[in-house]
């Protein structure tokens, strides 16, 4: 029978202002330690830390822009229908700069706070 998850849970986001994470499966929702699944709705004007982190991400713009900057000195702006992956170890920063992004994040495996590795 399959599972099914009637609602995610919402998570606090680092960064100004804040950032909404509906998590609906990984280790907060469902216990998952294998994948995590999530929808963000980050305002215009959001940023969160540099990150080197242990797992892989998918991402995948549904709507608006989602700044992704990545070392060395590299920037892209994603626009709705475009998506990015971003392998375990690589330095990364996501913002929404100028105008509101809403995305979905797939991470493999599941996202960790001990794992993510953000810089002050």
């Amino acid at each position: 029978m399959p599972t099914f998850i009637e609602a995610p849970t919402v998570i606090q986001a680092p960064g100004q202002p804040p950032k909404r994470i509906e998590e609906y499966v990984g280790r907060v929702n469902t216990k998952t330690e294998g994948i995590s699944i999530a929808r963000m709705r980050s305002p215009a004007g959001w940023g969160e830390p540099w990150q080197q982190p242990e797992f892989g991400e998918y991402t995948v713009v549904l709507d608006g822009v989602l700044r992704v900057e990545f070392d060395p000195d590299g920037v892209r702006d994603l626009k709705g229908g475009e998506a990015v992956y971003v392998a375990p170890g690589e330095r990364v920063r996501y913002s929404s700069p100028d105008a509101p992004a809403h995305y979905v994040a797939v991470c493999l495996p599941a996202f960790s706070i001990d794992t993510v590795h953000r810089e002050e």
